[in-house]
């Protein structure tokens, strides 16, 4: 299974409900991730751009963006972000395919 970063902004009106009634976000976060054949790792409130983020599994990419997808659609959030994970050693895969080709692509400027 892939690992993802997900990060989110609150709506107001999603913002103004958890302050109005407090409540600990986890376990939703947790079922919806969960309901697409993936795992939470961890779940966290932030501040700055981002209100919360977690780090999750998935199968594939089409679950995670279904659980993107089905999240984002509930209007609770201003902005909503997937991003895929590499391991360091996927990472490194890359770089030698790139390397292998290197010097094969043309830039639209060359």
């Amino acid at each position: 299974m892939g690992h993802y970063l997900l990060r989110w902004q609150f709506s107001a009106s999603a913002a103004k409900a958890m302050v109005a009634k407090p409540q600990d976000r986890t376990r939703p976060a947790t079922e919806l991730i969960e309901s697409f054949g993936g795992k939470m790792h961890c779940y966290y409130f932030a501040l700055g751009d981002y209100d919360g983020m977690g780090i999750c599994e998935f199968p594939d990419h089409t679950s995670v963006t279904a659980a993107s997808m089905l999240a984002a659609s509930t209007g609770s959030f201003a902005r909503f972000e997937t991003t895929v994970l590499l391991t360091a050693q996927e990472a490194e895969e890359a770089m030698k395919q790139a390397n292998a080709k290197s010097g094969s692509y043309k830039a639209p400027n060359a």
